[in-house]
């Protein structure tokens, strides 16, 4: 699963320049996030996680405020998930995750990306269960053990736990994310997690070369430029030149 996420990082990195409006993407899944669990981070571990990784990636504070005056006001647009799948370039898996306040504009405009560059979109689990939906921690530590011990006893599935740099990575399934934040917050009191997230990451890599690469650069591009579109799941990896 490491090696999994070391790719799903590498995929983000590139990704994540062409994500022009990384404001409006924290301020809906902010949005979201609070009308769901509540406005107060204390109570919301998961509009907590939200607000930490908005400002590392240097989202101003007004953006956040703004966000959650709009949630608790309930005026305004009512975002909602969507979640699209199917097969990139080269036959690669993609999932693409939005929120949407038009569900039929951001099934066709994410349909237009697949069309375009001769994807092909699919029905819903059309390739998730290639995919594990994983909890993932990452932050400064050295005792493996004491947090392993930690996470058991808080009836965690832990999938995998590494230790490098004197920093420990934990992965689970998402549906173990509030139970073990809470668990490694008792045990360790403030945490700064350096990632604190739910991602898919794939079960295997399909390779693409060639003709392939330059189609799925575009595609890539392509989804980024949605308003709606969230995040962008794949299963590609580039052959050695």
């Amino acid at each position: 699963m490491g090696r999994a996420y070391q790719n799903r990082k590498e995929s983000m990195a590139k990704t994540s320049d062409a994500k022009a409006k990384v404001y409006s993407k924290y301020g809906r899944e902010i949005y979201v996030s609070a009308k769901a669990g509540g406005f107060d981070p204390a109570g919301n571990l998961a509009l907590r996680g939200l607000i930490e990784r908005a400002k590392k990636d240097q989202v101003p504070t007004h953006v956040i405020e703004k966000a959650l005056d709009k949630a608790k006001g309930g005026g305004g647009e009512d975002f909602a998930p969507a979640r699209y799948e199917g097969y990139g370039p080269g036959g690669c898996k993609v999932i693409v995750d939005c929120l949407t306040d038009n569900p039929n504009r951001t099934f066709g405009d994410v349909r237009l990306c697949f069309t375009k560059t001769k994807c092909k979109i699919g029905t819903q689990g059309t390739v998730s269960h290639m995919f594990d939906h994983a909890a993932i921690f990452v932050f400064k530590n050295d005792n493996e053990d004491a947090i392993l011990e930690a996470l058991l006893s808080a009836d965690v599935d832990v999938a995998d736990i590494e230790s490098e740099d004197a920093k420990v990575t934990v992965f689970m399934p998402q549906t173990d994310y509030f139970k073990a934040k809470q668990a490694l917050l008792d045990l360790l009191g403030d945490i700064d997690f350096d990632v604190d997230e739910i991602q898919f990451l794939p079960k295997d890599s399909t390779t693409i070369s060639g003709d392939d690469i330059v189609m799925f650069d575009k595609f890539i591009d392509m989804l980024n430029e949605l308003d709606d579109v969230q995040n962008v799941y794949h299963d590609a990896e580039f052959a050695a030149a």
